[in-house]
């Protein structure tokens, strides 16, 4: 959730902050440094002793980098933190540029004398990152300073949290389905294939997919904070904190890899540089620290992270674990709705209590290890806030001729949960109903795509718009992304979007998620997740095709549907799917209420 100031003294607070760290510039000699939101392992979200962007700033989006100069500040973050990143930073003392990250080197160049010297902590900043900026500083002789401590912990001291510490535990074959020893041999012959020594894995999800471990140290996504090292041939090493590793589960971690504390990194690295190895790290995903501790950017093997593709393609027992996981998560999401439609008539529910409310539907499953994400609980205008996050300034009631949109999902052992909803309360206007079927189409014309082998998710992006651009109207961000197998929720390389550029293959799991959104006014999404299904020739076709198995159960609110807008084809798709919403989930919902709503809800239009 986030929030703004609320005082004066908040306000107080990061201005002295800010001017406390000038103090650390000034005797460092440096004209200005960085402060990324990033942590060391470069995930979407870090836990709370590496928040260091938003303990200077207030600022707690998921993307933004602060510049901290003698005399100005500026944060930079994308456009869908647009209202969030002005209600939280003071504008006193930092300005907020929505531009995209690449013009960061334009303000430094605007902002700065020739010469200058910028700070920056190695260890969280990308090579390619430092490598961008410094040939964009270049012309005026601006130069990248790596810092060996980061001056903001200096300020921050002991009022900074400790490292995470609770213990990793092992993520069983039942939910697996390969094991670690498996994967990791699927890894050194890849490196051997590429005629390559080792491999330097920096992201945790990464690390937790190829050794079967998970934790607890980042919100939201059960992968632990830890590297690895995997040679070609011989015992991978993983670098984990001692703390961290109970005496049963380091006993089965070391019958198939060392296991070494995170100090012991530098030597290893060092060791690989002295002996002249072939060292892959993927320059968009590691800090300049590995590759300078590695002998420098010259010295490394340019390659992607190989556990991104690997992971990304689930196994049979992921994707049995996956359907699972959404048969419950969609009774808990079926009860919520059940739940609010009666609730609302009263005109006292809110955007916290929605919240509070759908996890606990999936608390009373018995099975849910955490929420996927923050839960996006909008109603009216604060819905069409793509990424709003409710607190209690913003809280809002729902209200009868709005529509309420809640974007969540769930950590379950099996699987990873991630579905959007929109609600018409009371009676929806004509306008509501039109712009909420055209994304419909759009969603069904993306469920129920036929492609070939090697299409690409920007290939398939536009079935989600054309609905929309033909009315004139569209929406600014991805239509599908990656998601996890009781890992992160944002996984890649696929994706359904302008950037979609990796080949879409069978196993994956994928969002389908268009929208809409009208300022001030509502927002409309619809997401189901869906499943990559394997090749097969249609009669009388003479290529292979592959297609979409939608894997999220929940309904779509009828009320919303303009059916005169639909084809046949697509409503027939829409009554199939209910018709296997109420037949799945009905059996296992056992209050009759409810199983009477979600009859209903299903209804073949």
């Amino acid at each position: 959730m986030f929030q703004s100031f609320e005082s004066q003294s908040e306000r107080g607070a990061a201005a002295e902050r800010i001017k406390e760290l000038r103090r650390h510039l000034a005797a460092a000699k440096l004209d200005a440094f960085l402060v990324p939101r990033a942590d060391e392992h470069q995930g979407e979200y870090v836990p709370a002793s590496s928040a260091r962007l938003g303990w200077l700033t207030g600022f707690s989006g998921s993307a933004g980098l602060a510049i901290i100069a003698k005399k100005s500040a500026v944060l930079f973050t994308d456009g869908r933190y647009t209202v969030q990143a002005k209600a939280e930073v003071d504008p006193d003392i930092m300005s907020v540029s929505l531009l995209p990250r690449g013009r960061i080197g334009e303000w430094l160049l605007e902002n700065l004398p020739k010469g200058a010297r910028v700070g920056f902590d190695p260890r969280l900043h990308t090579v390619s990152e430092i490598e961008r900026l410094e040939a964009a500083l270049q012309p005026r002789a601006i130069k990248m300073v790596p810092t060996p401590r980061n001056p903001v912990d200096r300020v921050w001291g002991s009022e900074r949290p400790a490292p995470p510490s609770d213990p990793i535990f092992l993520h069983p074959m039942k939910f697996a389905g390969r094991s670690a020893a498996d994967k990791i041999a699927d890894i050194q012959k890849a490196l051997k294939a590429a005629n390559q020594d080792a491999v330097v894995l920096t992201l945790s999800d990464s690390v937790a997919w190829a050794f079967n471990i998970r934790g607890s140290d980042i919100p939201h996504t059960p992968a632990p904070l830890a590297f690895a090292i995997i040679p070609a041939t011989g015992k991978p090493e993983l670098f984990i904190a001692d703390a961290k590793v109970p005496d049963a589960g380091r006993k089965q971690l070391e019958t198939f890899t060392r296991v070494s504390p995170p100090d012991a990194m530098a030597d290893r690295l060092k060791a690989l540089r002295t002996s002249g190895k072939k060292v892959r790290l993927d320059t968009n995903a590691a800090s300049y620290w590995f590759a300078k501790s590695l002998g420098g950017a010259r010295k490394i093997v340019r390659g992607g992270d190989p556990v991104v593709a690997l992971k990304a393609i689930k196994n049979t027992t992921e994707i049995k674990g996956a359907r699972a996981a959404h048969v419950r998560d969609g009774v808990a999401v079926t009860r919520f709705l059940a739940w609010l439609d009666s609730a609302v008539q009263s005109g006292t529910v809110d955007e916290i209590e929605a919240v509070r409310r759908l996890e606990g539907f999936r608390r009373d499953t018995n099975q849910l290890r955490e929420i996927s994400f923050d839960t996006i609980s909008g109603s009216g205008p604060n819905g069409a806030i793509v990424h709003y996050r409710v607190n209690e300034a913003t809280n809002r009631n729902l209200k009868a001729g709005e529509l309420f949109l809640i974007d969540s999902g769930a950590q379950y052992s099996d699987g990873t949960t991630d579905i959007t909803r929109t609600v018409a309360i009371g009676k929806p206007s004509a306008e509501m109903r039109e712009r909420f079927t055209l994304v419909l189409k759009g969603h069904i014309d993306i469920a129920t795509a036929r492609f070939p082998k090697g299409t690409r998710g920007i290939d398939l992006d536009p079935f989600a718009r054309r609905a929309l651009w033909q009315a004139g109207l569209d929406y600014d961000h991805g239509t599908g992304h990656g998601i996890g197998s009781y890992l992160s929720v944002h996984e890649g390389p696929q994706s359904i979007s302008r950037a979609g550029m990796a080949v879409l293959e069978p196993g994956m799991i994928i969002s389908n998620e268009p929208g809409y959104y009208k300022e001030g006014a509502y927002g409309i999404r619809i997401e189901n997740l869906v499943l990559v299904t394997p090749l097969e020739k249609p009669a009388g076709g003479d290529r292979e095709m592959m297609s979409f198995e939608t894997i999220t159960l929940a309904p779509i609110d009828r009320r919303l549907i303009a059916k005169e807008l639909l084809t046949a084809e697509q409503i027939e798709w829409l009554n199939a799917y209910h018709a296997r919403v109420f037949a799945e989930l009905a059996p296992l919902i056992d209050d009759t209420k409810e199983r009477a709503w979600l009859k209903q809800a299903t209804a073949s239009i």
